[in-house]
């Protein structure tokens, strides 16, 4: 298991940030990820765009499109990772689809994370019976690969959390990602049976999008993790996004404390 991973979740409850790499271009997705450091981000998921990403709501697949339309490839984002690894230590995974990783064959795109300094995976479009070819590459170069739980998984919370390395991501809501005004999924009972047969971290995601809302989550889980409602703010400011995104994550990290 990687260890930086398991580190962002030992001062307390973990915020976890997610942004699209590229959006709105990889110099400000840059300076996004020392900013989110400073205000207290514990752990940041990048997001590399693709042309479909089926797991996300209109907000970040806006971004996706952003970004892809303004030139941003694969080897891009390595190479931007590459530069933040020489400033920022703070743990960092990347959250894609698997015809991403296909497309860039699996050994070569996860050689490639481990060396320019990335802790995890995360592909929500590859089902826990289908993860064994990237699981193995991942465990080969030290790659934590992140399993998700969703409220549809039920008998299989405890079979995923038994394997699951670096964090559990807790999907609160079934459906795309964005922001809702509140969350009725029974997160609680979710993240008790995980914790039934693991001690691995939980951190929960999906539809968290303000400070009230990441409280409740934390309270239940061991970390939130916000991405629409941080991509909102990165489409409204454009170039100028990188403060506003650094007041919004400091006052979520407080809240959740």
């Amino acid at each position: 298991m990687n260890k930086k991973i398991q580190k962002a979740f030992q001062n307390g409850k973990a915020f976890i940030p997610f942004i699209t790499a590229g959006d709105p271009s990889l110099e400000v997705t840059e300076q996004l990820v020392y900013e989110m450091e400073t205000a207290g981000a514990d752990l940041i998921e990048l997001g590399i765009p693709f042309s479909d990403p089926t797991a996300e709501g209109p907000v970040i697949q806006a971004a996706n499109i952003r970004a892809l339309s303004g030139g941003v490839t694969t080897d891009k984002v390595f190479e931007m990772v590459e530069r933040i690894r020489k400033k920022s230590q703070v743990p960092l995974v990347f959250m894609t689809y698997a015809n991403v990783v296909f497309s860039y064959g699996i050994e070569r795109f996860v050689k490639r994370s481990a060396e320019v300094g990335m802790d995890g995976l995360i592909l929500p479009d590859i089902p826990y019976e289908e993860k064994e070819e990237f699981d193995e590459v991942c465990r080969k170069y030290g790659l934590d690969l992140i399993s998700l739980i969703a409220p549809t998984s039920h008998d299989r919370i405890r079979m995923v959390a038994k394997e699951a390395q670096g964090f559990v991501y807790c999907v609160s809501s079934l459906g795309v990602t964005g922001t809702r005004s509140e969350i009725t999924t029974d997160v609680d009972a979710m993240v008790k049976l995980v914790k039934e047969v693991s001690d691995i971290p939980v951190a929960v995601g999906f539809g968290i999008s303000n400070p009230e809302t990441a409280k409740k989550m934390a309270e239940v889980s061991d970390g939130a993790i916000v991405g629409s409602a941080i991509v909102k703010l990165c489409a409204k400011y454009g170039e100028d996004c990188v403060g506003p995104v650094g007041d919004f994550v400091r006052e979520m990290k407080m809240a959740i404390g």
